[in-house]
């Protein structure tokens, strides 16, 4: 039988999760698997008091995650926002999982999402035979996490059209969503929460309403604030995505995580980490966290495949490119000037510098 590419997280981690829930003697609000204590403990990680070890889904700010999970056990929505690759989509998923148990009620935001994909559609065969019933309704994921008291999770929010967006008012601020072709309506179960994402790179091109922003409480997820923590976020997820992909290649060396990670971090950040170069220009790409695991991840492939298995500085070097260049004129040259005031003056990097410059 075929094993799934990737498991949700209520599958992946049912270990954890059964093994908090018998430890967890906390109030729980109603129709959550777990206390507000035993989530963040979920996100955060850590040893129980049976020993149980406990992995970290978020590597941050524990906080965040307390009014996160705060925000939940309210009669609030929740807004997850930040740059692209700021684990917004991935946090989302592990409170989904952690408070319903289930992560799958979901709907991806994008420019035609239309208005049926957040509230209802009709199957029209029975529409036509029978006329307006609930058999001939078709619910969207969020009814289906009203009517169960599960959390809805809604990608990409400000991708939405904003007529659309604003089919979730009423949702919000009554938990009903009328259903007027059946003089009905559907009313939210206790439990029953939204999820939203957003990242600022698309700020202005959906906008959220007064009215909206109002019904949601925001968490604004940073990017990781030390280099030290964003190596120890790239290591955990290229281990775990190593194995579930079946990589054959050793774990990737600490010192390749470790100069990949600085030169995100200098590109983004528009200076060097030591202070030696006060300046370096930024090129128009991203440069997330996400995207260094995917750099990582593809030399290991390489590596892999078609060379000794071991991850070397020609194997990053290709992921490096095609992470860095997404404009081939302007970020080219910010690209090359990078190398020749930046890499080729350490002498630890000549490796990467001549393997990067062979690639260009």
């Amino acid at each position: 039988m075929s094993q799934v590419l990737r498991q949700h997280a209520e599958q992946q981690f049912a270990e954890e999760l059964d093994a908090l829930q018998k430890v967890d003697d906390r109030p729980r609000p109603p129709n959550w698997k777990l206390s507000p204590w035993a989530v963040l403990q979920y996100l955060m990680g850590g040893k129980l008091s049976n020993g149980f070890e406990v992995s970290a889904k978020y590597i941050g700010s524990p906080r965040l995650m307390e009014i996160a999970v705060s925000t939940l056990a309210t009669d609030r929505a929740l807004l997850l926002y930040g740059v692209p690759g700021t684990a917004k989509s991935w946090v989302s998923e592990h409170l989904s999982a952690a408070v319903s148990g289930d992560s799958t009620m979901l709907i991806q935001g994008t420019a035609g999402t239309s208005e049926e994909q957040l509230r209802y559609g009709w199957n029209y065969a029975q529409l036509l035979a029978h006329g307006p019933s609930e058999k001939a309704l078709i619910p969207s994921p969020l009814v289906h996490a009203m009517k169960l008291g599960k959390i809805a999770r809604i990608e990409e929010l400000t991708r939405i059209p904003a007529d659309v967006q604003d089919t979730l008012i009423t949702v919000l601020s009554e938990k009903t969503l009328p259903v007027p072709e059946l003089s009905s309506e559907f009313q939210a179960v206790q439990g029953f929460s939204v999820i939203a994402t957003a990242n600022n790179r698309d700020k202005g091109v959906n906008e959220l309403s007064s009215a909206l922003k109002r019904r949601f409480n925001t968490v604004i997820l940073p990017v990781p604030a030390s280099q030290e923590e964003e190596v120890q976020i790239v290591t955990k997820r290229v281990a775990e995505q190593g194995r579930a992909l079946a990589l054959p290649a050793e774990p990737p060396a600490l010192q390749e995580v470790r100069r990949v990670v600085q030169i995100f971090r200098e590109l983004r950040n528009g200076q060097t980490e030591d202070g030696k170069t006060v300046r370096v220009k930024s090129p128009s790409s991203t440069l997330s966290t996400a995207e260094a695991i995917s750099v990582i991840n593809s030399g290991m492939a390489l590596a892999g495949h078609f060379g000794d298995g071991v991850l070397r500085a020609g194997d990053v070097a290709s992921g490096l490119l095609g992470a860095v260049i997404k404009d081939p004129v302007q970020d080219t040259v910010v690209w090359k000037e990078y190398l020749e005031t930046v890499v080729k003056e350490r002498a630890e990097w000549k490796d990467l510098y001549r393997a990067c410059r062979e690639q260009l």
